[in-house]
Parts: C-alpha cells; structure tokens; sequence
C-alpha cells in the first residue's frame, strides 16, 4: 500500500494517535494507584481493607463498561466520519470526565465518573490505530503497531513516576485527576489540525448499500466470524491484565503502604516499564513468529508468570518487583500483538469499528470478571494472591483458541 500524505503529515498522525494513547492510559492506570486512597477519603470511618478492594473492583469493572460501550459506538463513529474526529470527541470524553473526578463527594458519584471516563478510553484505542495503520506503509505497520500498543502503557509508567515523586494518599489525591483532566488540549488540536487517513476518505461512501452500517455488517455473515473470532482473542489478555494483574498494586498498597507510601506507586512503575517493552515488542514477535504462534506462546508466558507473581513471592520481598517487571513485559506483549492483528483481520470500511468491538467487547466481559474477581476476593477473606492467581488461569485458554483464527502474517491492508 501506497499513502498520499506527506512524510511529515505521517508523523503528525502518529504522534497525534501516540500521545492520546499515551494518556489513555494514564486513565487507565489511575485508579489502580489511587483507589484505595480515594475509598479511604470518601468512605471515613466506614473504610476496611476488604470494602477497599471491593470499591477497587467497582471502579474498575464501571471503567471497563464504559470502554466498551465507548469502544464499540465511537469506533462505529469513526468509520462514519473520521478517523481523526472521532479520535479528537474520544480524547476529549476521557480528558473531562477525569477532570471531574477531582471534585466527587462521593464513591457512587466517582463510579459513575469512571464509567464516563471509559467511554472515551475505549473510543480512542480503534481511532488511533486504524488512524495510524492506514497512514503508513504495510512495511512499516510492525513497528506502528508496536509504538500503539507502547504508548498505553506508557501513560501508566508515566503515571506511576509523578505518583512516585507526588504520593496519592486519603488526604491528597484530588490533584491527580486534575491534571487526568489535562489531555483536552489535545483533543480540540486532533479535532482541528490532523489530517485524516487517505484509505478511509478513498473507502468512504464505497461497497456500501443505502441504509447500511459497520455494525450491521460486523454483525452478519461473511464478516461475523471474524468478528466473534476478534472478540475472543481481545477478551483473553483484557481479562486477565484487570482480573488478575492489577490486583498486585492494592496488595503493594496494603502490605507496604504503611511504611512506604509510594511502593504501590514503585510497583506500577516497574509493572509498567515491563509494559512498555512487552507492548512494543509484541507486534516484532508477531512478525517475526507468525500471528498464531506468537499468540499461542505468549498465552502459556503469561500464565506461567502471573502464577509465579502472586504465589511465588510478595510485596517488599527482593524477588517481587523483578518478577513484577517479567510478568508486565510477557503479559503485555498481547498488547502489541493486537494493534497489528485486528487492523488486518477487517476491511477498510469497517476497521475502526471491527476493531473497536473485537478489543472492546472484551471489556464487558473483563467487567463481569472483574467483578466476579472481586466476589472471589471477600470469598478468599481479602487475599490478593489467592485471587490474582485464580484470575491468571484465563491466559491458559489462549494457547488453545488462537489457532482457531485466520493467519493474517502475509496481508497487505487495502481498501
């Protein structure tokens, strides 16, 4: 493939669809390092350990709702009116309803904030990489996709590094979500400056009967397979990254907050900084193993190594934030995987919103798991371990089900 814009017009792109990445998941990663901070201000005298980690559940089981819906209906937007302005409506979503959080008085205002916030979350990951894939070379789509899937979690090690400096604690943590709020500057900028992708403004109007829809389409055959195929192997890495791995920074929380209260802040950094790695090099694993088998073997890592995390040593242990940073880099190279795999698996015409819904569907079912892991954790009387190794086991079903996906290793994107 072949693209009109200029080499300079490609970067801007990409640094647009890097940097809303970037703060996408500084949201995502904010309440895992403040929840249990907000939930001893907004609670009082009320606030336990367990309903603290019950709270941690909620806010991120409403994040994930919110993400999915948002998701879904504002990739479908994209495929309708841009990339870019519905990239620039996503970024904004998230940027406000954060801001916002600054000023809740109470826990059930927060979590409906945070479902706000996702919706906006979820528009931006299939804007910006249907936005960025279809602006460059197919040459150059590994190392595209492996800079989207780095720049998430990017945000979160950037989060976790002013959290570090800046500890979030019950007396102050209103600041963080102000400067969560910060991102809409860029928003109104993608809104008004960046270009949109030349494939999209080709593929517009083309194949398409009166009256149809990208979700109608995704929905029906040919395409339903792959959209359920999509869901699947969105759902894994999603399920298993908030039901199990998150669930080790409330444990640095609780067990090393007291006498060290940016641990929890130290943990999601080298959490993170694995991440980065991982995410970006997931899309060179893809490339250079194969889609399928790059899959499947980072399935049986991630099991292996969330295991190892939660019941093979603890916070403040030497050994636990070495293996904090292993199981971050092996359990995010999904992460990188995804951004090259779903973009190939869809036409043009619907990529934004096949995209959307393959990783975002994922999170309504990563709600219902979160919830369920937090079920699981008052059942296991507060014990971190015993339900992030539990929550883990869901990686064990990817060694399994990505062979039942096409092999898209050779596929050029067109429109």
């Amino acid at each position: 493939m072949t693209t009109s814009l200029s080499k300079s017009s490609r970067y801007v792109v990409l640094f647009a669809a890097f940097v809303g990445l970037l703060f996408d998941g500084f949201e995502l990663g904010l309440m895992p390092v403040a929840s249990l901070s907000v939930s001893q201000s907004l609670l009082g005298d009320a606030f336990t350990p367990t309903l603290g980690g019950d709270w941690f559940a909620r806010f991120t089981a409403a994040l994930m709702l919110g993400a999915a819906v948002g998701g879904i209906f504002l990739g479908s937007l994209g495929d309708r009116i841009g990339r870019t302005r519905a990239l620039g409506v996503s970024i904004l979503s998230y940027s406000v309803f954060a801001g916002l959080g600054a000023f809740a008085k109470t826990q059930e205002q927060m979590l409906v904030l945070r479902f706000l916030v996702g919706l906006g979350v979820g528009g931006v990951w299939p804007n910006a990489v249907a936005l960025a894939a279809e602006c460059w070379p197919d040459k150059s789509r590994p190392i595209i996709a492996g800079l989207m899937g780095a720049a998430l979690n990017g945000g979160i090690l950037m989060l976790s590094q002013i959290a570090r400096t800046w500890h979030i604690t019950p007396e102050s943590w209103r600041w963080i979500f102000q400067l969560a709020g910060a991102p809409a500057v860029l928003g109104l900028l993608v809104l008004t400056v960046i270009p949109e992708s030349p494939l999209w403004l080709r593929a517009r109007g083309a194949r398409r009967k009166p009256g149809s829809n990208a979700l109608r389409e995704l929905l029906q055959p040919p395409l339903l397979r792959l959209t359920l195929i999509g869901i699947v192997i969105g759902s894994i890495p999603m399920i298993g990254a908030w039901a199990a791995s998150k669930w080790m920074i409330p444990w640095a929380d609780k067990v090393g907050g007291a006498s060290a209260p940016g641990y929890k802040a130290i943990t999601q950094g080298w959490w993170a900084l694995g991440a980065v790695l991982g995410s970006f090099f997931g899309a060179q694993i893809a490339a250079w193993l194969g889609r399928r088998l790059a899959y499947s073997i980072i399935s049986a890592a991630a099991t292996g190594l969330t295991s190892l995390m939660f019941l093979g040593t603890a916070p403040l242990q030497a050994s636990f934030l070495p293996i904090v940073f292993a199981q971050g880099f092996v359990a995010t190279l999904f992460f990188g995987w995804l951004p090259l795999y779903l973009p190939e698996l869809f036409p043009t015409r619907v990529r934004a919103a096949g995209s959307g819904i393959a990783y975002n569907v994922g999170r309504f079912a990563t709600a219902l798991g979160v919830m369920a892991a937090g079920a699981l954790f008052a059942a296991m009387g507060g014990s971190y371990p015993k339900v992030g190794a539990t929550g883990g086991l869901i990686y064990l079903s990817g060694i399994i089900v990505i062979w039942w996906a096409p092999d898209t290793t050779d596929k050029k994107l067109d429109a």
